[in-house]
């Protein structure tokens, strides 16, 4: 069985100008695009996986759209497995920091790593990642995420695919120190009805609760350093590619279900 829960904790660490920290528990899920959770009904409000959350096209699947990006940039996994790290939609509300695609090519080799960024605008960013055979990769920060952190520098990442354990991390490094650190640490659980109902129960509201201690943190930042105006520059389409690709209209709209 593919799916499962990765009981988990989320440590955020400033290192610029101020240096503040913060750490809370969560749980993630790990889904195989190809064959997601099948809850019972009283569950499944807690537990969605929409393709509105995602890179693409809402009215496509998520693994349709991630096909897409990736045709987008020359990758054809033939029929290979794409693994998703994210939160999923509880009682219809749903915040991604960061998801996270493991892509292979159908004869089990890796591809690629997809890692999606959500800020609390509403707006997303995909970047696509070769890591090395340690996972780590490194890439130029393109996205405004933090408003007390300007749009340079790069990111270093380590994004191992999960087996009993999760431990990914994500650097940003400015002026040639460290910025900002993101990691996440834990440990893998089976995705059964019994052990989602317990998780559920025991961190209820869980991605409502991350959206409010991330905006919490801010207002303490805010309170002791200066904003930095958001860039004006085009942020990526629905489909994870800069805005002169767009194929229509509709990818722009940004459309929910």
């Amino acid at each position: 069985m593919v799916n499962a829960l990765y009981d988990a904790e989320v440590r955020h660490a400033r290192r610029r100008d101020l240096e503040t920290s913060f750490a809370h528990a969560v749980y993630y899920w790990l889904v195989d695009l190809d064959d997601l959770p099948r809850l019972p009904f009283w569950l499944r409000p807690f537990a969605r996986f929409r393709a509105a959350d995602h890179l693409g096209d809402p009215d496509r699947t998520i693994r349709e759209n991630v096909d897409t990006y990736l045709a987008a940039h020359g990758i054809d996994l033939a029929g290979g497995r794409v693994l998703m790290l994210a939160n999923a939609r509880v009682l219809g509300y749903v915040f991604n920091p960061i998801s996270v695609f493991w892509c292979r090519y159908a004869d089990g080799s890796p591809a690629c790593v997809v890692a999606e960024v959500h800020n609390t605008y509403g707006e997303r960013h995909c970047y696509l990642l070769h890591p090395d055979e340690a996972g780590r990769a490194r890439t130029d920060k393109e996205f405004y995420v933090s408003p007390f952190l300007t749009v340079d520098g790069h990111y270093t990442m380590r994004l191992p695919e999960p087996d009993e354990r999760l431990g990914i991390a994500v650097t940003l490094h400015q002026d040639g120190a460290p910025a900002f650190v993101a990691t996440l640490a834990g440990v893998r659980r089976p995705a059964t009805t019994g052990r989602v109902a317990r998780t559920v129960l025991r961190r209820p509201l869980v991605t409502q609760r991350t959206a409010a201690l991330i905006r919490r943190h801010g207002i303490a930042l805010w309170l002791r350093l200066p904003v930095v105006p958001k860039p004006a520059r085009p942020p990526q389409n629905r489909s994870g590619l800069p805005a002169e690709h767009s194929t229509s209209d509709h990818h722009e709209e940004g459309v929910t279900r």
